[in-house]
């Protein structure tokens, strides 16, 4: 029988609190019966949440943290008042710890990777994390990162985040060779800034192991022009926000047309099927989830005002990293490329020789 999936949920963490982790966590568990939970927080109001959800009480245990880290708190001063005692910093040592294999929060997206980068470290041959966010596509789903982890790359981080970007979209989408593309202001070779243009270059030469497509640019996220969509943090946030910005302005766009005239009324009647399946194709929920890649541990951030289905999608992420071995499908990408790079050992007296 495989062994249970486990996951450190930061029961204090995102606008709702208690209410909403746990209601999530219980429909992500009818989903995945294999798993189980470690709920930190307030023990008396996780306790008292609990007792209405008696199916995830039954595959959970809780332990009581003193510390909540707000939602305004700066990164550092969260590192200060909530390392060892707040819920965030628990449910992250848990899997550090080996006690869970996964660490779920709604919280403080700074302080959680603040926290995450001190406590799990970055593996070898990543210089620094990024979060991976699922996308909705044309084609389906892409994967998304830097979405902002930090500001600014490295041609040498670009590239880890498309060796880590790569191995993420064959854990979501069985596939075996994603295609990975650097999000630049042309697809033109000469175009770009130089870190990305480098990038490109190393993706091209070298045996990274990566399916390189080539430059995209902003409107090929969202037609799903590749599975894999490399860029750095400043500029993937802002694609991020501004996309769930477009997505409510044209729900809201879609509400007020509809109900603008009787006839408007009338013709929704006929094509609300199809509606509802724009409605669900549209709803960021769905989408929840970000991965904090290049850790020794597996940590996902959860959008802090989503709701249970929300927070029960990012769950569902967790699960997916951990039971199809994220982590062990970066690091075999990352020695695979070390092993290529590194010339084999010359047996004894026959270097020299001709």
């Amino acid at each position: 029988m495989t062994a249970p999936v486990r996951i450190a949920l930061d029961a204090m963490g995102g606008d709702h609190g208690p209410e909403t982790v746990l209601s999530g966590a219980e429909i992500a568990l009818g989903r995945h019966p294999d798993m189980s939970f470690i709920l930190y927080g307030d023990e008396a109001r996780v306790n008292g949440v609990l007792a209405h959800h008696p199916k995830l009480a039954a595959a959970s245990r809780v332990v009581h943290t003193d510390v909540v880290v707000g939602m305004d708190d700066k990164p550092s001063q969260a590192l200060r008042r909530g390392r060892y005692k707040s819920s965030m910093w628990r449910a992250i040592d848990a899997v550090k710890l080996k006690e869970a294999d996964a660490a779920v929060s709604a919280g403080n997206t700074g302080a959680l990777m603040a926290m995450a980068n001190f406590n799990l470290r970055t593996m070898p041959g990543i210089s620094r994390p990024a979060i991976a966010g699922i996308w909705p596509t044309l084609r389906g789903e892409s994967v998304v990162l830097d979405v902002g982890a930090s500001i600014g790359a490295t041609s040498k981080s670009l590239v880890e985040m498309a060796v880590m970007g790569s191995a993420m979209a064959r854990v979501l989408f069985d596939i075996e060779c994603p295609s990975v593309g650097l999000l630049n202001v042309g697809v033109e070779e000469i175009k770009g800034v130089e870190e990305v243009k480098e990038a490109a270059r190393i993706l091209r030469e070298e045996n990274w192991g990566v399916n390189y497509h080539g430059f995209v640019e902003g409107n090929d996220i969202g037609a799903g022009t590749v599975d894999v969509v490399v860029t750095e943090g400043f500029a993937g946030n802002i694609a991020l926000k501004t996309a769930e910005g477009t997505a409510k302005q044209l729900a809201s766009y879609l509400r007020a047309a509809m109900g603008r005239s009787l006839r408007a009324r009338i013709g929704y009647l006929f094509a609300r099927d199809a509606f509802q399946a724009l409605k669900e194709k549209m709803d960021p929920r769905r989408s929840n989830g970000g991965v904090f890649l290049g850790l020794n541990g597996i940590v996902i951030k959860s959008h802090g005002g989503t709701d249970a289905e929300g927070f029960a999608s990012a769950v569902d992420v967790a699960y997916d990293m951990v039971r199809y071995e994220l982590l062990a499908r970066i690091e075999k990408s990352l020695v695979g490329h070390a092993a290529s790079v590194t010339p084999a050992p010359q047996p004894a007296g026959v270097e020299g020789q001709s």
